[in-house]
């Protein structure tokens, strides 16, 4: 199995766009804002708050980052107009962090002014390795001047734990992740069972700083867990809340719903989903399974 999700993977680019789309629409909710707004209204009809993306990364120079920063603004003012329980996450690379660290400050300074006019939360993400100094320099920054401002961290890096305890006193908002992007073993956990006991760690950790964790998993036993130690330390539901993603495991999103916990859907949009895709399926060996299906004219 792992020669043949090498072997596909490797092709998996190629594809065409309208074989991969029929994938990835499941996981996506479409290229355009209105049908993120319309997938966002069904998912909180079902009672699921959201959280918008619009996908892109790596965008060179103020022009490209400005239109980036409009769309955001437009993805808000339709999440307040829809009147619906959701917030916005952007990645720093797709406000210009590739072509300058201030360049990405100023821009998500603007979306944060933008969003705290609506009561909106903004999310900064978090990507590769490579830009992990700069994003948590962005979002300190940004702490000193709103407080409608959250972080991402993952639990494959090693430097996680003591990221956590450098972070400037004051409410904290972060989402633990895992961490979807393959580093290198000189920095950061490679198999599966060390990355969910830092993800463990890490979230006590955040949970003995005061911290609101979004537990963004689809481990069942994981995030149960995390759930416990919670419950164990006396913090109230409304102190945490599952994030899962869009079309991932919704058995798990009612189980946990059932339980009385917040499940909140990630919900990504935007004409650049087939990098996006391609990550998940990279993440996850079944999807490209689908991918093959669909190439051959399966269901």
């Amino acid at each position: 199995m792992p020669l043949l999700h090498s072997t596909v993977m490797k092709v998996m680019p190629h594809v065409p766009k309208p074989i991969l789309w029929r994938v990835a629409k499941r996981y996506v909710a479409g290229e355009t804002l209105d049908s993120a707004i319309a997938r966002l209204k069904t998912l909180q009809q079902r009672g699921h708050g959201g959280v918008i993306d619009v996908l892109g990364e790596d965008v060179n120079g103020l022009e490209q980052a400005s239109r980036v920063v409009r769309e955001y603004e437009e993805a808000a003012q339709a999440v307040v107009a829809a009147k619906l329980d959701a917030y916005v996450s952007v990645k720093p690379t797709h406000l210009g962090l590739r072509s300058s660290e201030q360049l990405a400050l100023a821009n998500y300074r603007t979306l944060a002014r933008s969003c705290k006019q609506r009561s909106l939360f903004l999310r900064v993400e978090m990507e590769d390795a490579s830009t992990t100094d700069a994003t948590l320099r962005i979002f300190e920054e940004l702490r000193k001047e709103h407080d409608n401002i959250g972080i991402v961290l993952q639990s494959r890096l090693f430097r996680t734990p003591d990221d956590i305890a450098k972070l400037a006193p004051g409410p904290l908002n972060v989402r633990m992740v895992k961490g979807i992007y393959l580093e290198p073993a000189a920095i950061a956990h490679t198999e599966p069972e060390p990355i969910r006991q830092a993800y463990i760690a890490c979230t006590q950790q955040l949970f003995e700083r005061g911290a609101f964790v979004a537990l963004a998993t689809h481990d069942a036993d994981m995030g149960d867990r995390c759930a416990a130690i919670a419950k164990h330390k006396g913090i109230a539901r409304s102190g945490y809340e599952f994030q899962m993603l869009l079309g991932v495991q919704e058995p798990l999103w009612k189980r946990w719903q059932d339980a009385n916990h917040t499940v909140r859907i990630y919900v990504p949009f935007g004409p650049e989903w087939k990098p996006y895709s391609l990550r998940r399926m990279r993440k996850n060996p079944a999807i490209f399974g689908n991918v093959l299906r669909a190439t051959l004219g399966l269901s």
